[in-house]
């Protein structure tokens, strides 16, 4: 069945790889499911399939986001017919901000208080520094006000329960005959699709067979970069890309990855400068170390001292030298603990697959003790001393929900290598990609822009002489898209690339005849600068589309002769514009308008001359914000300014006092202590401020927010 679909995919042109534990098996890479051979990598292949398994074993499907996946969804329909296949259901259920947000509306808070109450805390935060009863004091209600201790009281009573029925991610169930004989199926709000009434827990006891469709935006981007290489002559082939590449393994070394896979976040760029990956299996490592089992179980640090020579290379036992040699004596992936339990505990496959289940997401504690009472005995059976047993056992328990598999490490390492490679050596269609497939990552169009012009990709503004509906590449300059365009919708941004192709637009009164843009759309291009060529300038552009026409009059298109009283916009004004009207800009960054205003504010590029407890101030943008479940409350911001990016860590504490400026200013202003450890750089926060309306140009931090 999957392979199949494989076919399919290859047939229409569409990126597939397949990935999760199908990776292990070589007949899923002989048949081209998967794209990495498990033979030279050295995979547990139980870890797809053992004699003691009962269900079906997991094949997901990776494929660009959006209408290439839906076209392979709706070519499943075709095959099984509408009551042969159907999307499994997700049951839904109350929990976190949404919950509140609810109960909110049924007692009826005010928006802006909900609006707030979201913004500030993530479903997370319920769990971790501040009870409920703080946050929502700290969201501004009063807690002694009945309906807010109402609100307190539902939550809690309603906590966990189904709130409604939604569609799984990408999990498609198949049958032979009909699925509805057997459960109750429904049509789904997107026309052409049939959903299960049941979730995939349900349909995995019941042996139906479910294939996961999986969306990736950077699989969607990374085909439409290889569409415009193959156009523009430079065709690339994705299996053919050199894993041995210098100049790839330099962009990692120094953390240069905005807008690659896997590897673009905070974490990732705070972890590459020491890691300097220069082969494949580094970058495989990479992606599986930032993840939440190897940092609780702190397994990163000694990884990376290891890895230094700060620290010898040790095993549990020298039985698991051959297990653990790849990864220097420190247990990153599933595959290895299910070995370890092989190896020391004489677990057999179907063993070594209840403890993967034990392990799962769904866990149940008295599964977990039962098998690591289990694994204890193997261990004491086969002579194990009792210290390196209770390192192996915690090591098992630490991986209990972030378990990551290695084989799932490659085929994702697969894509990541893939991504940066095309950022080295084909940035313009790279960058186009991105920016025709947002949202998607970390970083935001405005980000991804900067970045591209960091890179040698000059990028030139919407303009509806030049542009496509798309972001395009003009020999290696990028053309901004007409998507760009805040308000603009599809329809009437193809009707301006259709309209100039029958024939260039002669005036602006011309472009207004042809196209009959609303006026809130023309307004909006005029204020970008997308209608120069057809008037003066924006302020020009700006006037003339306010002239009242009316349609009926024949000569009401005409063009006005009469003297412009408006002066063209002054640099900073632009930038506004920019910002206002599609959330970036080509021009300058608005951090270069305030530098003479911030004399003793260190420059982004500038802060790895600063010794390592130096006391420094660094301002920018705010292009990241994030506080993951395993950092303690620790809060990491990136600041852009016109020369990179300042990075700070910010304490909890810290982050409660100054929550609401952290989370909702735009621009921010950090006084810190410099932190500059094996090429990596931090400003660990003592001061926060918003940069003021007197230290910013006029009404520029609303604009550029």
């Amino acid at each position: 069945i999957v392979w199949d679909l494989v076919n399919f995919c290859t047939e229409q042109g569409i990126l597939v790889q397949g990935r999760g534990s199908a990776a292990n098996s070589v007949v899923c890479y002989a048949l081209g499911i998967t794209a990495c051979d498990p033979i030279a990598c050295n995979l547990l292949f139980e870890r797809f399939l053992s004699e003691g398994r009962k269900s079906w074993p997991d094949i997901d499907l990776d494929l660009p986001s959006g209408d290439r996946r839906e076209r392979v969804i709706q070519e499943v329909y075709r095959r099984y017919g509408p009551e042969g296949a159907a999307m499994t259901a997700n049951v839904i259920t109350f929990r976190g901000r949404s919950a509140m947000r609810e109960i909110g509306k049924a007692l009826n808070f005010p928006l802006d208080v909900l609006n707030r109450f979201s913004h500030l805390f993530g479903s997370g935060d319920f769990q971790h520094t501040l009870d409920l009863e703080a946050q929502v004091r700290q969201a501004g209600l009063p807690i002694d006000q009945p309906r807010t201790r109402a609100a307190l009281d539902l939550y809690h009573a309603i906590y966990g329960l189904p709130r409604h029925l939604g569609q799984h991610s990408g999990g498609m169930i198949i049958c032979q005959g009909q699925l509805s004989s057997i459960m109750p199926l429904e049509n789904a709000s997107m026309e052409g699709r049939v959903v299960a009434q049941w979730d995939k827990d349900d349909c995995e006891d019941l042996g139906i067979i479910k294939v996961d469709l999986l969306g990736l935006g950077m699989m969607a981007a990374m085909q439409d970069s290889l569409e415009m290489c193959a156009a523009r002559g430079r065709p690339v082939d994705l299996a053919a890309i050199p894993k041995d590449d210098p100049a790839t393994y330099d962009l990692l070394c120094v953390a240069d990855t905005i807008g690659t896979f896997q590897v673009e976040s905070r974490a990732q760029m705070a972890t590459l400068p020491r890691m300097l990956p220069r082969c494949f299996y580094d970058v495989v490592v990479e992606v599986a170390i930032i993840r939440p089992g190897p940092i609780q179980g702190d397994m990163l640090h000694p990884y990376l001292a290891r890895r230094a020579g700060k620290e010898p290379i040790m095993y549990f036992d020298e039985r698991l030298r051959p297990v653990l040699e790849r990864t220097l004596g420190v247990p990153l992936f599933q595959e290895q603990l299910l070995k370890i339990a092989m190896v020391m505990a004489d677990f057999t496959g179907s063993e070594a697959e209840e403890l993967r289940r034990a392990l799962s997401f769904h866990r149940s504690q008295e599964k977990m003790n039962k098998v690591c009472v289990k694994l204890c005995a193997g261990m004491e059976r086969n002579s194990v001393a009792p210290e390196v047993i209770e390192q192996i056992t915690k090591a098992v328990q630490s991986f209990a929900v972030y378990g990551f598999p290695e084989s799932h490490a490659i085929s994702f390492a697969l894509i990541a290598y893939a991504s940066c490679w095309m950022k080295v050596h084909r940035a313009p269609e790279f960058f186009a990609g991105l920016l025709n497939n947002q949202p998607m990552g970390f970083y935001s169009p405005a980000t991804l822009v900067i970045d591209a012009k960091r890179h040698g990709v000059p990028v030139k503004a919407v303009s509806v002489l030049e542009s496509e509906w798309l972001c395009s590449i003009d020999g290696k300059t990028l053309r901004l898209g007409l998507c760009q365009v805040r308000g603009l919708s599809r329809t009437d941004g193809e009707r301006i690339v259709s309209e100039r192709k029958r024939a260039p637009f002669t005036s602006l009164a011309d472009f207004q005849l042809r196209t009959q843009l609303p006026q809130a759309a023309q307004r909006t291009l005029a204020k970008i600068g997308a209608l120069n060529g057809l008037a003066d300038h924006r302020r020009d552009a700006q006037w003339r589309v306010e002239v009242a026409r009316e349609p009926e009059d024949l000569f009401a298109f005409a063009e006005s002769a009469a003297a412009l009283p408006l002066a063209p916009m002054q640099p900073i004004e632009r930038t506004r514009a920019d910002f206002s009207g599609t959330g970036l800009t080509t021009g300058p960054h608005p951090m270069g308008y305030l530098r003479a205003q911030l004399p003793d504010v260190w420059r982004a590029a500038d802060l790895p001359q600063a010794r390592t407890g130096t006391l420094v101030r660094v301002a920018g943008q705010v292009i990241c914000r994030q506080r993951p479940g395993t950092a303690k409350g620790f809060v990491f911001i990136s600041l852009e300014d016109e020369t990179g990016t300042a990075n700070a860590i910010v304490l909890p504490q810290l982050f409660e006092e100054r929550r609401l400026v952290i989370s909702e200013e735009p621009f921010l202003l950090i006084e810190g202590v410099v932190q500059n450890i094996d090429r990596v750089i931090h400003v660990k926060a003592r001061t926060i401020e918003p940069l003021t309306a007197t230290q910013l140009p006029a009404a520029a931090s609303h604009d550029f927010h």
